[in-house]
Order: structure tokens, then sequence, then C-alpha cells
């Protein structure tokens, strides 16, 4: 009975991720991505709050907010990103490239590197030994890509 659960959770799993995969492609393995560190980040916070004795429930909540807040900041990057692409159709304009999607990329990226860096904190705050040039370069990655626009 155990057995037949994991395989329908893997079965699940895999469909999610083909499915991604067929209708984003790489995009849709950098959302994979995002969602991961969302969660890791979340697991490796609350390890730190137990760590510290601080854990709450009420901080529990609001960094589930605070990542909701990040899930409709990325929706509302997608819709721009559709509405970018019909606009031209609408207006009969043609762009000299075939738009699909630019600002939603950009901001997952952005938030992928903000969950990597929490995490790297959150590591070395659960007594994990870090060098100092990989919390440098991921806030230089995601510097550059708070340039982009």
């Amino acid at each position: 009975m155990m057995e037949e659960k994991i395989t329908l959770w893997k079965g699940a799993f895999t469909t999610a991720m083909a499915m991604l995969t067929a209708l984003w492609g790489w995009f849709g393995w950098l959302i994979v991505a995002w969602v991961v560190c969302m969660a890791l980040d979340v697991c490796t916070g609350m390890a730190v709050g137990l760590k510290k004795g601080e854990w709450s429930s009420r901080l529990a909540r609001e960094g589930l907010w605070h990542k909701a807040g990040c899930v409709a900041a990325v929706a509302a990057a997608g819709i721009l990103d559709l509405v970018a692409g019909q606009l031209t159709a609408v207006a009969g304009q043609a762009l000299p490239f075939t738009y699909t999607v630019f600002l939603c990329p950009l901001v997952v990226g952005w938030y992928l590197l903000t969950e990597v860096g929490s995490i790297i904190e959150n590591a070395g705050a659960m007594g994990a030994p870090l060098p100092q040039w990989l919390k440098k370069a991921v806030a230089a990655l995601r510097d550059q890509v708070d340039g982009k626009l």
C-alpha cells in the first residue's frame, strides 16, 4: 500500500516536471529551481529558528506571506509578458523578434538568487562554514539581474 502511494507521488512529480518542460522549456526549470529554493529556504529558516530557540508560528506565517507575495510578483511579471506579446498583434506593429518572455525570467532569476542568498545565510547561522566568495558571487549575480532594466 505504501509503495503504491510512493509510486503515485513519483508519477505525479515526473508528470509535473515533464509538463513544465513541454510548456516552458528552460523557463519551466527556472521556475522549478525557484520553488525548490523557496522550500529549502523555509526549511533552513525554521531550522535556524529552532536552533536559536526563537521559532514562532507568527514569524513562520510572516515568512510564508512573504513567499506568497513573491509568487504574486512573478505572476504579475508573467501577465505583463503575455500582454506585451499580445500588444504587438493588437497594435498591428511587428517586433523585429518573436516576443515570448522577458520580464518573468528576470523576476524569477532575481528571486532565485535572493532565495539562494538566504539559504546561504541560514546555513551560516546553522554553523556551516561559508566561503566569503560564495556570498559575494550570489550578491553580484543578483545585482547584475537588477541592472538589466
